[in-house]
């Protein structure tokens, strides 16, 4: 019973789509109405060619809505926002990452309907998807995917140094990694200021060793504590003698292509190095002349005195106020949300991203590669910025300033780690007090 009410609710939300789609007819009032989506670009190419493609015609034919599908570099997805926002034009919908979306709550128009009737419908959302789209009081924003995190690492080299499993805690991965470096071998590693690699490392990172932002209240910052100056300390060595050191300039593909080319033995990543080595297994290929996508596992990130933590990117469909088409953008947000349209997009990324509701952890996509386990279940223990506090506006300022990744930067280019810490811990009291 409670199904089939969610269901009801769902259509509902989508402004009786059941309708239209038994019809194979277009509404009338939808016809030459035009919805501009404003994306990144995929790390899995084939993805945003269905989109463009199948799932653009598919759209046209069910609800009478031209679907025109932009991509840009994730990094300047902000710009355009904040451009947009201030003009009062632009996308219809803006599909950010991170907690971006909180800080542009007040620019984003009514959804709770649909996103309440989706998580019913598909058995609930993540909690980082809620997190970074609810903003206590309303949806900001239609929760869409989480792109999951896992050490990417070349399995031989690993088991030449002894390992026949990855390391479980920070000091054997430092062990490890600065033999794997002797042998030209380095862990490649982001501390640049990039949306994803960078702050997922971090974060979690400080987390394991003990250290916070802010205390669970949301305001008390604590960033200046032993824990935290223990984790830049033992940063400093750790980049130094396992890491490939020209990765502060690092975006998130460049370890990619470090990865691929054979220069870094590990990277903390999506799926996308191992998806791709996959696609073109006689381009990417091991020193010994075999496919290298034989050589690739996936491990979480180590544990440290506080614990083992996780991150994972979140991306969020913000219909924007300003927007003309609200109705129409519902209505679309609604049906490739839907389960019949949304698998198809799912199946696309091979388990680069999972769903933004639980449904999706039980596909039998996560049958075919057990190379891809590791992504299935990633998002359950994931925490987001601003952790134990909310992922509110000043957590998505923070993290947008890439403030605690440059505490690490700095110290590991050599900034005294009790000033790196003293400095970011700073800078924290100011956005929390605004």
């Amino acid at each position: 019973m409670m199904l089939q009410i969610d269901r009801r609710r769902l259509l509902a939300a989508s402004g009786g789509l059941a309708g239209i789609l038994a019809s194979a007819r277009a509404p009338a009032y939808a016809q030459g109405t035009t919805i501009h989506w404003l994306r990144w670009n995929d790390f899995v190419p084939a993805s945003d060619q269905l989109l463009r493609r199948e799932i653009a015609q598919e759209c046209q034919k069910a609800l009478g809505i031209r679907l025109n599908v932009e991509t840009i570099n994730a990094n300047d997805i902000q710009a355009r926002v904040t451009s947009a926002v201030q003009s009062g034009s632009g996308p219809d919908i803006i599909c950010a990452l991170n907690n971006w979306p909180q800080l542009y709550g007040q620019s984003t128009a009514e959804v709770d309907d649909l996103a309440e009737a989706l998580g019913a419908a598909q058995g609930g959302f993540y909690e980082t998807s809620r997190i970074v789209a609810h903003d206590g009081r309303r949806w900001i924003g239609l929760p869409w995917c989480i792109v999951g995190l896992q050490i990417a690492y070349r399995k031989s080299w690993f088991e030449e140094i002894g390992h026949s499993t990855f390391p479980t805690t920070w000091e054997e991965y430092r062990e490890a990694g600065r033999k794997l470096k002797a042998k030209g071998r380095p862990i490649g590693q982001t501390l640049g200021h990039t949306f994803g690699d960078a702050p997922a490392f971090t974060y979690p990172y400080l987390w394991s060793w003990g250290g916070k932002e802010v205390e669970a209240d949301g305001r008390t910052v604590v960033l200046n504590s032993p824990q935290t100056l223990e984790s830049v300390r033992f940063m400093t060595a750790f980049w130094k003698e396992a890491h490939d050191e020209g990765g502060l300039a690092w975006d998130d593909s460049n370890n990619n292509r470090a990865f691929l080319s054979g220069s870094c033995c590990a990277t903390l990543n999506g799926a996308s190095i191992y998806i791709e080595a996959l696609r073109r297994p006689q381009v990417y290929q091991t020193e010994r002349g075999t496919p290298m996508k034989d050589d690739i596992l996936h491990a979480p990130l180590p544990r440290g005195p506080g614990g083992q933590f996780s991150y994972h990117v979140p991306f969020t469909n913000m219909l924007m106020r300003y927007s003309r088409n609200q109705d129409a953008a519902k209505r679309f947000l609604a049906w490739i949300t839907s389960k019949e349209v949304y698998e198809k997009w799912f199946i696309s990324q091979k388990g680069f991203s999972v769903g933004a509701t639980r449904l999706w952890e039980n596909h039998p996509l996560w049958k075919e590669d057990p190379v891809m386990l590791p992504f299935r279940v990633a998002a359950q223990t994931g925490r987001f910025a601003g952790y134990a506090g909310p992922s509110d506006r000043r957590a998505a300022e923070v993290l947008t300033k890439y403030i605690l990744t440059d505490m690490f930067a700095k110290a590991v280019q050599g900034m005294p780690p009790e000033q790196a810490v003293r400095e970011a811990h700073d800078e924290l009291v100011r956005i929390y007090a605004a």
